[in-house]
């Protein structure tokens, strides 16, 4: 709990972490639906009383924290069950695969020992018949005079059979199955936590252009513009489908939204998640200052794989940015300063977005929110 933050923020947080999770759900992570819930539920009844702003928070606001509680609640005793269910599932079937392993591995085994005797025996009767071979022209070569050896046919010599041993083993070994192949593609993994893997974040390709197209009028001014990306939870894959326009204030190297109530109440009538931020460096290149940092831990703190675009027209740049998650996120998260101020930059506290994926086919709805 980060006393420095808003107590309201929370509550407003609070209702996007359960569409999350419901979208969450539909698009079959039940893993991740019960980590919103769980969180939610320890936030709301553990944790929000002790925010010193918690009496300043709307009554109306409370007890509709506490009906979304009450739902909550029995939804994530249901989804741990579920979950528990299909870990033991695929615990089962990871023993299965183990066992059918070790069979396919020991009946590879017994194989190669009977491919092993088998070639022992027939070395042992090629030698045998080559013995036999010998001693015969030997004993022929002493019984018949040189003269007689020129128009006497020294008989054929017949190998010595194979021992009834060596015929027992080529049958058994005939019997034998093949030994079956293993595609290791099939074996079963289990899933990666959040911690540890982050879900893609599609754009349209045309969202930057038609961000700094209406951000013309800010940018020649020298005032920096902002706006909120919002979308959807869809085969694990997170889609930005609108860019909302606050209500803003813009200077050279900030920019301050009012009036976020609006775009609370747009994303709750559509079911939009936030899954990140944009805004304009007017006159300098794209980076993160350590005012972008902080505000952008606010977004990244909420969602692993929540972004920050700054767009630098006057360099023709994009950076597509998010907190180290070993490093960056917690140190902004314990930073209790304020203002510009200067960051350690080594480890970075920041870096590239690799999971950001552009999209030429996709299509961007702009809800400009500011008041004309």
């Amino acid at each position: 709990m980060d006393r420095n933050m808003p107590c309201q923020r929370y509550y407003r947080s609070g209702r996007e972490m359960i569409r999350q999770a419901d979208m969450c759900i539909k698009d079959k992570d039940l893993e991740y639906a019960y980590f919103l819930y769980v969180k939610f539920i320890t936030i709301f009844v553990e944790k929000i009383r002790n925010h010193p702003q918690y009496q300043t928070v709307p009554i109306k606001d409370k007890e509709q924290n506490q009906q979304i509680l009450r739902k909550v609640i029995p939804k994530a005793e249901e989804l741990k069950e579920q979950i528990l269910e299909q870990y033991q599932l695929e615990w089962d079937k990871c023993l299965q695969d183990a066992k059918e392993r070790e069979r396919i591995e020991k009946e590879r085994l017994k194989q190669e020992e009977l491919e092993k005797l088998r070639e022992e025996e027939e070395r042992k009767n090629k030698l045998a018949a080559l013995a036999a071979v010998r001693t015969a022209k030997t004993s022929m070569t002493s019984i018949t005079s040189p003269e007689e050896n020129k128009y006497k046919k020294v008989p054929s010599v017949t190998p010595k059979p194979l021992t009834s041993t060596s015929n027992d083993i080529i049958a058994q070994t005939s019997k034998e199955k093949k030994t079956p192949t293993v595609d290791r593609s099939t074996k079963p993994f289990l899933p990666m936590s959040d911690n540890l893997t982050l879900r893609d974040v599609v754009l349209p390709t045309k969202l930057m252009q038609n961000f700094l197209m209406l951000a013309f009028s800010n940018t020649i001014n020298n005032k920096e513009t902002c706006g909120i990306l919002a979308g959807r939870l869809e085969r694990n894959k997170l889609l930005v489908t609108h860019l909302l326009i606050p209500e803003q204030t813009g200077s050279p190297d900030s920019c301050v939204t009012h009036n976020e109530e609006d775009i609370f109440d747009y994303q709750d009538q559509h079911n939009l998640i936030t899954l990140g931020w944009i805004h304009t460096h007017p006159t300098q290149t794209a980076f993160l200052s350590s005012v972008d940092l902080h505000t952008h831990c606010a977004y990244q703190l909420m969602m692993a794989e929540a972004i920050a675009i700054v767009c630098a027209p006057k360099y023709d740049e994009t950076g597509f940015f998010i907190l180290t998650p070993e490093y960056g996120l917690d140190f902004i998260a314990n930073c209790r300063e304020t203002g510009f101020h200067p960051h350690p930059s080594d480890p970075p506290l920041y870096t590239k977005a690799k999971h950001c994926k552009l999209d030429v086919t996709a299509v961007i709805e702009v809800v400009d929110l500011r008041r004309k």
